[in-house]
């Protein structure tokens, strides 16, 4: 997929799926800004995407900070095209804490970020919300996650509603169980093995999926291949949900 002359933002896009997504998109030949809240990784991604990169810190879960950093990459990219919502707080269980962190980041860095981008986008935008396949179905382990999850899938409907007669399209991208360096999954191969043993045995293919089969998806979604397809959310799972 060619991405020559397209300018993509991707909240959340230093690690993980979205760090695979700006570095797709900037291999189709797109101009890519960045955000995070830890310079380091930002950094390391940012030289990775070539000459024109954007990065900036920015704590997703800050509504001013992020209305400032779309602004701000809307003006070093001269425009967005493209807008990929890919940051989650992880607030995972049933308690305050757990629900102000999915719902401060997992949603309203989306609502936010989309409004502040909508206003530099032309016909022919697009906007890719990362959800999960915890929003398809109830979870005792991860209650607040799946239930923020399942509101993306619906706003994702909402918003594509909404922005179409602007011309711009909404879908979104529900992964299953992702394994990268660094990531959750790593981490529980060692801390949590039953976890890990469990959630393996329950995916068809016997393996849990990669970043880049998901940045996949989303390029799909942002490009002209996908221009009468909007308020879906696939799902990119190897076949878990069938378990």
């Amino acid at each position: 997929m060619d991405f020559t002359g397209k300018r993509v933002v991707v909240a959340g896009g230093s690690r993980g799926i979205g760090r695979s997504c700006a570095l797709a998109f900037a291999q189709a030949g797109a101009r890519v800004s960045i955000c995070a809240r830890s310079e380091g990784p930002l950094r390391e991604t940012q030289a990775l995407l070539g000459a024109g990169a954007h990065a900036a810190v920015c704590d997703l879960g800050n509504g001013p900070a992020v209305a400032s950093y779309v602004a701000e990459a809307a003006a070093a990219l001269g425009g967005i095209d493209i807008l990929v919502n890919n940051a989650s707080g992880f607030g995972s269980q049933d308690t305050e804490e757990g629900w102000e962190a999915s719902l401060n980041v997992d949603v309203l860095a989306t609502t936010r970020a989309s409004r502040a981008a909508v206003p530099h986008m032309g016909e022919g935008g697009a906007i890719i919300n990362l959800s999960s396949i915890s929003g398809f179905r109830p979870s005792l382990r991860t209650p607040a996650y799946a239930a923020v999850k399942a509101l993306l899938i619906n706003f994702t409907q909402s918003q594509a509603a909404m922005l179409a007669p602007k011309g711009i399209r909404v879908n979104g991208v529900a992964p299953g169980s992702i394994e990268f360096p660094g990531g959750s999954w790593e981490a529980r191969k060692s801390s949590d093995p039953a976890l890990y043993n469990r959630i393996l045995g329950s995916i068809p293919f016997g393996r849990l999926g990669t970043p880049e089969e998901v940045a996949n998806v989303v390029l799909f979604l942002a490009s002209p291949l996908a221009a009468w397809v909007t308020g879906h959310t696939i799902v990119v799972d190897g076949g878990q949900l069938l378990s």
